[in-house]
């Protein structure tokens, strides 16, 4: 599902107030991180991630691989936090805007 631009920006000013909840370490993306990742944000739809990593690119990677395996719609990063969206089919939690 790709988002449009009133989407992420309704889902910036939701994130605005949400601290990161899920934490990628030093050791990078393990599988219990991403369970972890996937439980939450099929929980959550929402969700800020932080990656604890000293080089942009390997921050950039992760983050696409969360978004690539999740899958989820990067809504915004700003440094090593990124903001995260997944629609949960079963039980939608946020409204999103139709345009």
């Amino acid at each position: 599902m790709d988002l449009s631009e009133t989407q992420k920006k309704f889902l910036r000013g939701l994130g605005h107030q949400l601290k990161p909840v899920v934490i990628v370490g030093d050791a990078g993306l393990t599988e219990s991180v991403f369970k972890e990742f996937l439980a939450t944000i099929a929980h959550h739809e929402l969700i800020k991630v932080r990656v604890r990593a000293g080089d942009r690119n390997i921050r950039d990677e992760i983050i696409a691989e969360l978004c690539a395996k999740g899958p989820a719609n990067l809504v915004t990063r700003i440094g090593n936090v990124a903001l995260l969206y997944k629609r949960n089919d079963e039980k939608p939690r946020i409204p999103l805007p139709l345009n």
